[in-house]
């Protein structure tokens, strides 16, 4: 109780019938089954229950110890159900040995069988056919179509931008009629764009500095650094059209 044990517990705890624990409560040490398992029973329960066996023992040798003998069924003894010797039922017996028999004779019937299917269905798969039709041939694959080249879309008139990337650049415009409609000096960063249903004519001075694009496609540099080109320009693809012609020094005006 000091412990917090019940009896149930320690008897949990230490492997040991309440039977006994209740016995050795109360100095009964028959249940214990002899001297040797009483000091043994003790110094357990001593042990779970924090105390030192040893003092227990010593007064157990003096009251009671040697005057019991070992009795090992009343130790292995369930309280609960106790252990009867019955007679051999041959009946059970002859009947359990019949259904094994049975069992065995069956399972060597089905595992015959199984054998034997095995053993057709390899003969069969050794035997090559003689009449049958040849494969018909592969078709070849066809041929891999090529890729349709997409045709770039570009504006109905003529649409040309010029950005002075590098420095400075004259730029000079002719619209299809041969009108100047532009001249002036582009800054760093600066940019002009001009339209013309028909044609335009560029001249562009330090055209290394400058960039085009032409009906909305980027053309680069519009020439070498220092260098004056002279560009003109329809609608369509502007690649073919990118022949450009030393001019003269521009006016410095």
């Amino acid at each position: 109780m000091r412990a917090g044990l019940t009896v149930e517990r320690l008897s949990e705890v230490t492997r040991i019938r309440q039977v006994i624990i209740e016995g050795v409560e109360h100095d009964d040490f028959q249940p214990c089954g002899g001297d040797f398992y009483a000091r043994g029973h003790i110094r357990t329960m001593a042990r779970a229950t924090g105390l030192d066996p040893e003092p227990l023992l010593a007064e157990y040798d003096h009251t009671v110890g040697g005057t019991s003998t070992p009795r090992p069924t009343e130790i292995f003894d369930s309280p609960r159900k106790s252990i009867e010797y019955r007679r051999p039922n041959w009946a059970l017996a002859m009947g359990v040995a019949v259904v094994i028999v049975l069992i065995f004779a069956f399972v060597q019937l089905a595992g015959g069988r199984a054998d034997d299917d095995d053993d057709e269905k390899e003969t069969a798969s050794r035997i090559t056919p003689t009449s049958a039709a040849p494969a018909a041939p592969t078709p070849p694959p066809p041929p891999p179509v090529a890729p349709v080249a997409k045709t770039p879309e570009f504006p109905a008139e003529v649409v040309v931008t010029i950005t002075a990337v590098d420095g400075r650049s004259w730029v000079r415009a002719f619209d299809s009629k041969d009108t100047e409609i532009f001249e002036t000096i582009l800054d760093k960063g600066e940019a002009k764009t001009f339209t013309d249903p028909e044609q335009l004519m560029i001249q562009i001075g330090n055209s290394g500095a400058a960039q085009l694009n032409v009906n909305g496609k980027d053309m680069g540099p519009a020439g070498e650094e220092g260098a004056v080109v002279k560009l003109t320009f329809v609608p369509g693809d502007p690649v073919p059209q990118m022949r450009p012609t030393a001019s003269a020094t521009p006016s410095t005006r």
